[in-house]
């Protein structure tokens, strides 16, 4: 997956060409598919948070809006059934639309993993994912995962990560 840790201070470019954002309303569900019983969110932003503080770095909280943003694009994946960064929108116009655009962000997916603690051993094991999680700026997330039975993967999970 290609690294997506640029700082947003891009949505300058999305104005200067005129790309218009996205509104981050939840896209029709998929077909056959159904929103984990329940993801805790708190849980996951303890896990990623004891991670980052045994590398040296602030712990993370949970954020509505980027929680939203993660449902957003796990649904997306999950409806095309497919990983991708692109669908739903570009992530620099996803975040920009999510009114991130000034603020370090990044993003993180994964499909196929059928538990937390799977998913995020599979960013650690992963060079740039794991570089997104040790963001030294990111201090909010999002996380969210979409089950879709009926696709290859079965399953699909996105973590956004903010700055301050």
């Amino acid at each position: 997956m290609p690294n997506l840790t640029r700082p947003l201070a891009a949505a300058l470019l999305l104005t200067l060409t005129g790309c218009g954002g996205l509104t981050l309303t939840p896209e029709p569900e998929v077909e056959n598919a159904t929103h984990a019983a329940i993801l805790d969110e708190v849980a996951a932003a303890a896990a990623i948070s004891a991670y980052r503080v045994q590398h040296g770095l602030s712990p993370v909280v949970v954020d509505p809006t980027l929680v939203k943003a993660a449902s957003f694009q796990a649904n997306n994946n999950a409806r095309h059934g497919q990983l991708s960064h692109e669908i739903g929108g570009s992530f620099t116009s996803r975040m920009a639309s999510a009114g991130l655009a000034k603020s370090w962000a990044a993003e993180n997916l994964s499909a196929g993993s059928e538990t937390l603690e799977q998913v995020l051993a599979r960013w650690k094991a992963s060079p740039e994912h794991n570089k997104n999680m040790l963001l030294p700026q990111i201090r909010r997330i999002g996380i969210a995962r979409v089950d879709a039975p009926g696709t290859r993967y079965k399953r699909f999970w996105a973590l956004v990560m903010a700055g301050a």
